[in-house]
């Protein structure tokens, strides 16, 4: 199954790297952006982008179709990946 996968993090935080592992491990495609080596008008739109789904603007931030998980929930994320079977 494909899914749509964007995860906003940040260079530096050990759970975004997690998070990255976590993906990397399964095999998934995704888009990441590392939103502090971004700036100027680049980085005020994605911290918009990012505050829509999460206002309190914490990393990571992943979207898994549509479906926003913020820091690193390992059982959380493995079961969005899985199209919310067990839900």
């Amino acid at each position: 199954m494909d899914n749509n996968v964007k995860l906003y993090a940040l260079s530096t935080c050990i759970h975004c790297k997690h998070t990255k592992e976590l993906l990397d491990e399964k095999g998934i495609n995704y888009d990441y952006t590392y939103v502090d080596t971004l700036s100027g008008d680049e980085k005020k739109d994605i911290l918009e982008e990012v505050k829509q789904y999460n206002p309190k603007l914490s990393f990571p931030t992943l979207l898994i179709n549509e479906q926003c998980i913020v820091g690193f929930k390992k059982q959380e994320i493995e079961e969005a990946l899985q199209g919310n079977a067990s839900k």
